[in-house]
């Protein structure tokens, strides 16, 4: 049975955390999508249930989450981990708040950790504050997200104003400390009615010993980091066997291609990389707002390119094209035109050849592989961090995926990803 059950509330977030999980000896597969009740579970010591919950609506993102608890319950899992972004990609309604909420009541543990911090992609919290690289998150750009705009860097106040709980801190001073004085801390705040704990971290030990300290903890909260040090706990309760290859895939042979709709600064950076070495398509939705035309020029322009060499078709924007778009459709409207267009233009990709497929932004890869069928993904090696390639099974014809978060990745990630599989 697996061990550890995780809800991840975006694919890329979800692939991000199973990347962890998988450099930590563990054998993971994602879920797309909460599965049925009668579905049986795959054959791995991790499971990462895949939503599309960050930005859906409150009660449709704790429902997808408590039914996504209520299947691993049944998988078996010990232990379970609500993943969301590194930068606490949330709004003032939620989600994170009330989806943890509904997780503590349902597991009936009254309390749970909250840390966001992944340092390896230059995510760190000291004093309850999240920064980006040097910058504090309301300082990092990400106040101009065009979906979820992170305005206050205080994760203590943020998280507080979301719950009908109350949240401490367990500052840098007693992280230094080590594990013991974590776990000290944590059950202080608990005994003292506090439901959540956001714990400071700027480093990789922080976060082994925070794991170390939430060892017997029903359920943990945060970014992929926090997991780093979750199958080592595993394995000195001697649950897990010694994997000597827990990324290894199947390949894929075929064309290779990039999808990308974040309009992140990291992929705005990787796209311009790529015109220097590959054919590059950047689509326009606010000179072309239609769907279906969008695709059309993406698949007359492919029919043309698809060979030796990867492609790369971008709908990404700047956040000032982004918010134009919005304005002349509607957010939502304008959200569902690129996805829509996006979706449709991975269909045709995968029917024209393309076996290795990097997508760039959650809610794209997330209509990418609705649209392909995709319900399984086996987790392999990690290009970057928190970027890992992936093996659709049991989809149609085989295919290598990388899902990756807008924000994450080098600025020659696209081509540093196919370089790992001989296609650079």
């Amino acid at each position: 049975m697996a061990l550890l059950g995780c809800i991840a509330d975006d694919f890329t977030g979800a692939t991000d955390l199973a990347a962890m999980l998988v450099k930590g000896g563990m054998r993971t597969v994602q879920v797309i999508g909460v599965p049925a009740p009668g579905d049986a579970p795959p054959d791995a010591d991790a499971i990462v249930v895949a939503l599309k919950s960050r930005t859906a609506p409150v009660a449709q993102a704790v429902q997808e989450s408590l039914a996504a608890l209520e299947w691993l319950r049944a998988a078996g899992c010990r232990q379970f981990f609500f993943k969301y972004c590194s930068t606490f990609d949330s709004t003032e309604a939620g989600n994170i708040g009330p989806v943890a909420d509904a997780l503590v009541a349902a597991l009936d543990c009254g309390f749970a950790l909250a840390c966001p911090a992944f340092p390896a992609n230059n995510r760190s919290v000291f004093q309850g504050h999240l920064f980006v690289g040097g910058a504090l998150l309301n300082e990092s750009g990400m106040e101009k997200h065009p979906l979820t705009p992170m305005t206050d860097a205080n994760l203590v106040r943020v998280l507080s104003r979301q719950t009908s709980g109350t949240v401490g801190l367990v500052p840098y001073a007693t992280v230094e400390r080590g594990a013991g004085a974590i776990r000290d801390a944590m059950t202080a705040l608990k005994e003292q009615g506090r439901r959540y704990a956001i714990a400071d971290a700027v480093s990789n030990a922080h976060l082994y010993d925070i794991g170390a300290a939430a060892a017997s903890h029903a359920l943990l909260t945060g970014g992929s980091g926090v997991a780093i040090g979750l199958p080592e706990n595993f394995r000195a309760a001697g649950l897990l066997d010694v994997q000597t290859d827990p990324g290894a895939l199947p390949d894929a042979a075929g064309h290779a291609a990039v999808l990308a709709g974040s309009c992140s600064r990291a992929t705005l950076f990787q796209i311009a990389t790529a015109k220097a070495h590959v054919p590059v398509l950047e689509l326009d939705p606010l000179a072309t707002p239609d769907a279906g035309a969008l695709a059309a020029q993406a698949i007359a322009w492919m029919d043309g390119k698809l060979g030796a060499a990867p492609i790369v078709i971008a709908a990404s924007g700047t956040p000032e094209k982004v918010a134009a778009l919005q304005q002349q459709l509607g957010r939502d409207a304008a959200g569902a035109l690129v996805e829509h267009a996006l979706a449709d233009i991975a269909e045709a990709l995968v029917a024209r050849g393309v076996r290795r497929l990097i997508v760039a932004g959650g809610e794209t890869s997330g209509a990418a592989v609705t649209r392909l069928g995709v319900h399984r993904l086996r987790i392999g090696r990690e290009i970057d961090p928190g970027v890992p390639w992936t093996y659709a099974e049991g989809s149609g014809a085989p295919l290598l995926l990388a899902l990756k978060s807008g924000n994450f990745g080098a600025s020659d990630f696209f081509l540093k990803a196919f370089a790992m599989l001989g296609d650079a």
